[in-house]
């Protein structure tokens, strides 16, 4: 099913990142993972692209899987950097011959020890120019959202103006970039409906297992995404008075998560597109919280 028809049939549609495991045991884990969250029924799975192609293999045997092994919907991640069009063009291939119909179009970040990014020279420079391509090979195509401004963007205007050259040139759908403070995706929401964009715009949660691991998702990991974000004030206080306790931060993480959900949900969000970094018990909790307490249907 495409993305326009998912979050046509879907209100609101749940979506679950992965990334390619390197390692036999992590492939192993990563399946029992997908086998659990199959069990709550998301609309589709994600499977993320490595800088440059790295793990473009990985990716698209995953992507495999997940479709045919697993029976679940799946979106490709794909990206510019460091391939050629014909490279591009082969990926797509492979993708339709596999009866994949979902891409999420991505310029991509630099290659780990390069300082920025550069466009492949018989590559594509722009994600419009990938959702283009995508489009015309027949896929349907989603983009990345940045409530809190792109890294290279010098202002919110700017960055708005790239991505409604993204969904004119055909993106169906606009997945955000993780954020822990609603009211940036409000806001973005707001000022891209302004512009007349009307795709869907789906928030992006990534619950945290520690105050460590948050830091890291605010900086070091969201950094390569979307530059730091934002920690609110009171989730900061809340941090402050877990310390010391994994399993209360733990906790942290999944509260956190929920109460973000519930409040984009029942503000008409089209969906929620969870980060799980390959792990599914948390966001298994989530899920289960969100559908006792009615926020998402059963």
């Amino acid at each position: 099913m495409r993305l326009s028809q998912i979050y046509a049939a879907n209100s609101p549609a749940v979506s679950v990142e992965f990334f390619p495991p390197r390692s036999p045991e992590g492939q192993a884990d990563l399946a029992m993972r997908i086998e659990e969250i199959k069990r709550l029924g998301p609309a589709f799975c994600s499977v993320t692209y490595g800088a440059g192609g790295s793990n473009r293999d990985s990716t698209l045997d995953w992507v495999h899987r997940v479709k045919h092994e697993f029976g679940l919907e799946v979106m490709c991640h794909l990206t510019c950097v460091g391939q050629s069009r014909a490279e591009i063009d082969d990926v797509f291939s492979r993708l339709e011959a596999d009866g994949v119909e979902n891409i999420i179009a991505l310029r991509g970040d630099p290659p780990k020890g390069d300082a920025a990014w550069s466009a492949h020279p018989e590559g594509y420079h722009y994600a419009a120019e990938l959702v283009a391509a995508a489009t015309a090979r027949g896929f349907s195509v989603a983009v990345a959202g940045f409530p809190e401004v792109h890294p290279e963007s010098i202002c919110r205007e700017s960055d708005m103006r790239f991505l409604k050259e993204k969904v004119a040139a055909g993106a169906d759908a606009v997945v955000t970039q993780l954020f822990f403070h609603n009211e940036d995706y409000f806001q973005y929401v707001d000022q891209a409906r302004r512009e007349g964009i009307t795709v869907p715009i789906v928030p992006g949660i990534l619950p945290f297992r520690s105050d460590d691991e948050l830091r890291r998702f605010t900086t070091k990991y969201a950094r390569t995404m979307s530059g730091p974000a934002r920690v609110p004030e009171d989730l900061e206080r809340l941090i402050a008075a877990t310390e010391g306790d994994p399993d209360k931060q733990t906790q942290l993480g999944i509260d956190w998560a929920v109460r973000q959900c519930e409040e984009l949900l029942k503000s008409g969000a089209p969906g929620i597109h969870f980060y799980c970094m390959n792990k599914s018990s948390m966001v298994e909790a989530i899920i289960t919280r969100l559908r006792t307490s009615g926020t998402l249907p059963g």
